[in-house]
């Protein structure tokens, strides 16, 4: 019945005192505490974790370089390439049963003149240190890549009595597009390549393979931010910067007969196959080149694509 305070779920008042709630007798426990702490103060945020990390670094003398405390070059040639050129290997691994070839000898030679620790090991031992690249029998330990300046490219063209030749990688996340594309900067005759720090392809033991010991010839450079250090080149006398676009406003045939363009300072930035420049990227560049093709082809492989701007500058600037 309404008001039967016996049947199931009811409950007597017994009391008009007021029951624990808001204005009850937890009034205290609403009181306010104050400001909440900034992210970086609160102990278990990453924010404050993150920062505590940064102090940790800073009292070791800086932030430690990513990835492991070594890189691998793999393959005969490569290898020897890198021996030859005084590449700072700390050792030289060999597969058992590896087939002694003139390129094998030389490598041991070369290896046990300057002093440098030979090993044996396992076919098996030896994909996993070079994490599978095709090592043909015969892979070499090297310190972290170090990276150029950017500026120091300039210089170095400076210094050889040269008009500056730079290629700009943005966002090439392929190693063997990268090794490609600095293999033929240094047959062409640039003075160093150029890559972000971030969202692109480093100086990996694949990237070495493919440049077929270039890299230890021409100056691979970071940058942290790409667009600015676009403007910077800008800042020098004279430079150019081109970009490599389907829609470019300059043909590759016009930009070579520009001749007082292609014999000045030249940036040429190469973009992602596929994805090309980005926008801001772009919009920095002093000129859009395209490559003509034949028929429908939409674009060239990033790598292919450089080979081909750089044979022709080098070739109007002979």
């Amino acid at each position: 019945m309404p008001g039967n305070s016996q049947r199931k779920g009811s409950v007597r008042k017994t009391s008009k005192k007021p029951t624990a709630g808001s204005g009850g007798r937890v009034k205290r426990g609403l009181e306010g505490r104050g400001p909440t702490p900034k992210a970086t103060e609160r102990e278990y945020h990453k924010a404050h974790k993150a920062v505590q990390a940064k102090k940790r670094a800073a009292s070791k003398g800086g932030p430690r370089r990513k990835g492991t405390d070594a890189e691998w070059i793999a393959g005969r040639n490569s290898v020897l390439e890198a021996l030859r050129e005084g590449i700072p290997i700390t050792g030289l691994y060999v597969a058992e049963g590896a087939e002694r070839d003139g390129r094998l000898r030389e490598a041991f030679k070369i290896a046990q003149d300057k002093g440098l620790s030979l090993l044996e090991v396992s076919k098996g031992e030896l994909d996993r240190l070079t994490d599978r690249a095709v090592h043909q029998g015969l892979a070499a330990r090297i310190p972290p890549y170090e990276y150029a300046d950017p500026d120091d490219l300039f210089e170095l063209a400076d210094k050889n009595r040269e008009k500056a030749l730079v290629v700009v990688l943005d966002s090439i996340t392929d190693p063997r597009n990268l090794g490609a594309i600095i293999r033929s900067a240094a047959g062409f005759g640039a003075h160093g390549v150029v890559i972000p720090e971030r969202r692109a392809a480093g100086m990996t033991a694949s990237a070495w393979k493919t440049s077929a010991g270039a890299a230890a010839r021409l100056p691979v450079a970071q940058t942290v931010n790409l667009v600015r250090q676009l403007k910077s080149f800008q800042e020098q006398e004279g430079c150019q910067v081109i970009g490599l676009a389907a829609d470019g406003d300059l043909s590759l045939p016009e930009l070579v007969a520009d001749r007082e363009l292609v014999r000045g300072p030249l940036v040429i930035v190469v973009g992602a196959e596929g994805d090309g420049l980005g926008r801001l990227v772009a919009e920095t560049c002093d000129h859009l080149v395209s490559i003509p093709m034949a028929n429908t082809l939409e674009s060239l492989n990033a790598g292919v694509a450089a080979s081909v701007v750089l044979y022709a500058v080098n070739e109007a600037r002979a």
